[in-house]
């Protein structure tokens, strides 16, 4: 991965991290003066959107450190698991949050509940995606399996020498 490549990915998440925390004080001051007063249930969404926010940061800082290992060359090690299984519960948490705001959302489309069922697939569609890391993890692991193998033989072709 290019020095370009990496410092833009930064950027990126350096910028998604500090607006998300920026969301996330809005929201907490928004919690304690606001007072309610409209149709949907607004403290809940609150609190969702908070831990909405913490889910991507935590999804944020580990694709931070696996850019990291990459850089340095070290991504296929166990040490990148970590990284890697902190995503995915990240999206599984995001996931279970929009089936949350769906449970919320759901007594008011009463009417329409074809809204209620398409924020269902959304949250299935998230669901998609933490599969979609899952893979990905299996691949990382076969990648991790053969270096270690081709470590090995390394050696012992050394020994030969």
């Amino acid at each position: 991965m290019g020095k370009l490549t990496v410092g833009a990915l930064r950027a990126v998440l350096a910028v998604v991290l500090a607006g998300t925390a920026g969301v996330q004080v809005l929201m907490v001051w928004a919690l304690f003066t606001d007072p309610e007063d409209g149709a949907l249930p607004l403290t809940p969404l609150r609190v969702i959107t908070v831990l909405g926010m913490v889910a991507a940061q935590v999804a944020l800082v580990c694709v931070w450190r696996l850019v990291a290992m990459v850089r340095r060359g070290t991504v296929f090690s166990h040490a990148a698991f970590r990284y890697v299984d902190g995503v995915i519960g990240a999206i599984v948490a995001a996931s279970l949050l929009w089936f949350a705001v769906t449970v919320l959302n759901a007594p008011g489309q009463r009417e329409d509940p074809g809204v209620t069922v398409i924020m269902g697939g959304i949250g299935l569609a998230i669901l998609g995606v933490a599969l979609i890391v899952l893979v990905l993890r299996m691949l990382l692991a076969q990648a991790v399996a053969r270096d270690v193998e081709a470590t090995r033989m390394q050696a012992e072709l050394d020994e030969v020498i």
